[in-house]
């Protein structure tokens, strides 16, 4: 199995023109090391106040897909995700939706698959992927920002087990992933999850003659159609839209049935309130749409 490690291809934006680190074959196997979304700056003896920010939400890559082309889907199956022995939270003054007046952060240990908050509180470990993309048509953009290529989407489906689907923009695709969390609610609303450095082994595959617009996640149970946009009404709707016009496409059916089963038997969700965009999802049951490609 082939290997990237962080210390030798990090990025922090998605960019047609960065040089690929990594060549692999459609259908194969990476294990991928990533840094933390702060660059494993902060620990028990750096503060936040002490970091460079300019190395904010680095992501390993990017990976060039021999076969891929413009108008091509990526297929990212998550085989495993294994995250280091502990994370930081961190909040303060225009990280999230709460007005706290400093910056605050806390090491969190994990130890049998559990986040020892303190002493009276264990959360069960979730890991999941943040940042995870490829490189866009036309402008480089930041790790720390989501859109159709993927990036910051912050979205605790994309975890082990899953799928991701991803419009491919560029010859090779440039894919590119970090910013693991052991753990992050819907929301993300302090501006961080428990973050933290790991190791995660995906398998890339390509999809041809099929269109996707936008990042699709895809589980046991569901299809989740992702839309990050600057206002989450803006985000929630266009995924919707999205989602219910999928539907009257593969079942056959009118907008306005297909508007009635999104009504009855879907769900809007939020993804993530905090990023330069915000990310929403409308999540389609299996039991509905058996099938997307």
């Amino acid at each position: 199995m082939k290997q990237l490690c962080s210390s030798s291809a990090t990025i922090y934006a998605f960019d047609k023109n960065n040089s690929p680190k990594l060549r692999v074959r459609a259908g194969e196997q990476i294990k991928i090391i990533t840094k933390d979304c702060f660059s494993n700056q902060v620990d028990d003896d750096h503060r936040l106040a002490d970091i460079n920010w300019n190395q904010i939400n680095p992501a390993t890559g990017p990976i060039f897909v021999e076969g891929a082309e413009a108008g091509d889907i990526l297929k990212v199956s998550i085989d495993s995700i294994t995250v280091a022995d502990q994370g930081v939270c961190a909040v303060g003054p225009g990280f999230g939706l709460i007005p706290l007046p400093e910056m605050t952060q806390k090491i969190i240990p994990i130890r049998n698959q559990q986040l020892h908050f303190s002493d009276e509180i264990i959360l069960p470990l979730n890991p999941m992927i943040g940042v995870i993309g490829v490189a866009p048509k036309d402008e480089p953009i930041s790790t720390g920002t989501p859109a159709e290529h993927g990036g910051n989407m912050d979205t605790k489906l994309i975890k082990e087990g899953a799928t991701l689907y991803l419009p491919i923009f560029v010859k090779g695709a440039l894919f590119a992933l970090g910013d693991l969390h052991a753990a992050m609610g819907d929301g993300e609303i302090g501006g961080s999850g428990v973050e933290v450095a790991g190791e995660v082994i995906v398998t890339l595959d390509l999809i041809k003659e099929q269109k996707l617009t936008h990042p699709v996640v895809e589980n046991e149970e569901s299809f989740a159609f992702l839309v990050s946009r600057k206002t989450i009404d803006d985000a929630l709707t266009e995924a919707t839209n999205i989602g219910v016009q999928k539907l009257a496409e593969k079942l056959k059916i009118s907008l306005e049935e297909a508007t009635m089963l999104g009504s009855i038997a879907c769900d809007v969700e939020i993804s993530q309130l905090v990023d330069p965009q915000l990310t929403a999802r409308f999540v389609i049951p299996k039991k509905l749409l058996p099938h997307l490609f």
